[in-house]
Order: structure tokens, then sequence, then C-alpha cells
């Protein structure tokens, strides 16, 4: 059983409660889109699943359906003990964190977990990004972001939503969009559509440190994106040496939404 718009507005009013706008809140209120996202998220008995920004449970009741161990993180205070009352009968655990600041190792317990959330536009980018870059042991992702977000999470060299972003997911993971959501399941109804992008964690980063630090090969790329539009000779203007391009097989005519990962690999292993 999950939440229906009906009971949703009944449980904000019991508790005196609004959706924060500073927080990004939006309620998903269809029973049919919160299983929906729970099946995609493929989780079931002797999973751990952390649902980061449970707000009142709906899509943590639909992930508890699965029988899936679920710790739901929400870092609004009002609405903990609401969302207490209404999911630690189902065996969900619950913590007030702000998940950019969470301390995964203790949550986690070294064990592996699957990350599922409905993210606010304003921390989709760096919370995704940060899981990445920071929490091994967090093998999957599903996630519903703004629709113009998942684009970039999931795009390859030649898309238009293609950027740092999208090279950096690609760097740890494999990024793909497996649904739309429509602005009508949420409350208060965003004036966007949402993507839902799975995120599957490579068992080894996609290159090799022995080929090219991480931190070089992403200071290649910033500058690079920094200056998309224009041909790579003169975004990289402040950042080659002579003889780069040649040494990567690069042209430096090209445009840096046209260079695949293992490219701006070479371009930072040349200089």
């Amino acid at each position: 059983m999950t939440h229906t718009r009906t009971e949703l507005v009944a449980l904000l009013e019991t508790h005196g409660l609004k959706p924060s706008r500073a927080l990004g809140q939006n309620f998903v209120v269809d029973p049919n889109t919160v299983r929906r996202i729970a099946r995609l998220a493929e989780v079931g008995p002797g999973d751990l699943v952390v649902e980061i920004g449970a707000g009142l449970g709906s899509l943590t009741l639909a992930l508890a359906e699965t029988g899936a161990e679920v710790l739901a993180m929400e870092v609004d205070r009002y609405l903990v003990e609401p969302l207490r009352s209404v999911v630690e009968p189902r065996g969900v655990r619950v913590i007030q964190a702000d998940a950019l600041h969470a301390n995964y190792h203790e949550l986690l317990g070294g064990r592996e977990a699957v990350v599922v959330a409905n993210l606010p536009y304003n921390v989709a980018t760096p919370l995704v990004l940060q899981t990445l870059e920071t929490q091994p042991l967090i093998k999957r992702m599903l996630v519903m972001v703004q629709k113009e977000v998942g684009e970039r999470f999931a795009a390859h060299a030649g898309d238009e939503a293609y950027g740092a972003a999208s090279l950096r997911v690609q760097y740890f993971a494999e990024a793909h969009i497996v649904g739309k959501v429509s602005p009508n399941v949420f409350l208060p109804k965003p004036k966007v559509d949402s993507a839902l992008v799975s995120i599957v964690r490579h068992d080894q980063v996609r290159i090799s440190p022995l080929v090219v630090s991480e931190s070089a090969l992403f200071e290649v790329i910033r500058m690079a994106f920094g200056q998309r539009r224009k041909m790579l000779r003169r975004s990289l203007a402040g950042w080659v040496s002579e003889g780069v391009f040649e040494r990567a097989d690069i042209a430096p005519t090209r445009r840096p939404e046209e260079l695949t990962l293992e490219e701006f690999a070479r371009l930072a292993g040349a200089r």
C-alpha cells in the first residue's frame, strides 16, 4: 500500500505541513508511479536500499513492498516524525540526514547498497557525482531527476546534453534513461518533466590511473567545456603544450562535445 493524492494531502494537513519550495519538495502522489520506480530499481529480499529524500514515504512504501531492507534518509526535520509514523511499521529505518554529508561508512556497515531517490534539481548533479566519487559500496542508483539533468547524466559524445557531468558519470558508471515521469503525478505539480535514470557502477573506473591520472583527465575536460562551443585549440589555449594535439592524434579544430572520454584521456596523457 502506498499514498494516493488524497492520503498525502491529509497527511500534510494533519501535521500542519506544506511542501518546502526551498528544499525543492515535490511529493509523488501516484501509486503506479512509485511501484514502477521500485520495479525498475530491481531490488528485493537481501538487498539494502538507501532512499534519499524519502519525504512522506510514498516511494518508501513501494520499496518496502519488494522485500528489500530500506533505509529512508530525509533532511527536512519537520517530515521525519510523520515519515516514521508511515514507514517504520513496515520495517523501514528512518534517519534525518543531509545526503551530501551523511556518514555512509556507518550507515552501510560494510554492505553493498542501491540508492533510489527522487532528487530536486538543485542537488541532483552534486549528489550523484559525489556518491560515485566517494561511495564505492553503492553499486547502483535509480534516480528521478529533472529531464534535462537526466539527459546530461546519460549523454554521449555528439549529444546536445553532453558535457563535463556526462563524462564524470561515464568515468565511474554506465547511465541510461529508463523512463519518463509526467508532472501530473507530483504535489505540487512541477513545471518540468522528470526522467528516471539507472546508473550502474563499473567494476573499475573506465580510464585506468595507469593511463592518466583522474585529476589530469578532468582538468582538461573542465577547461574544454568552459568554452564548449569553441574549437579545442581555443578552449585549451592556456593548457596545451607544443605538439599535444599531434601526439594525441586529435584535430585541434574539433569541439569538446565531439570527444569521447578515451579521447580526452589521450589529450591529457599527451601533454
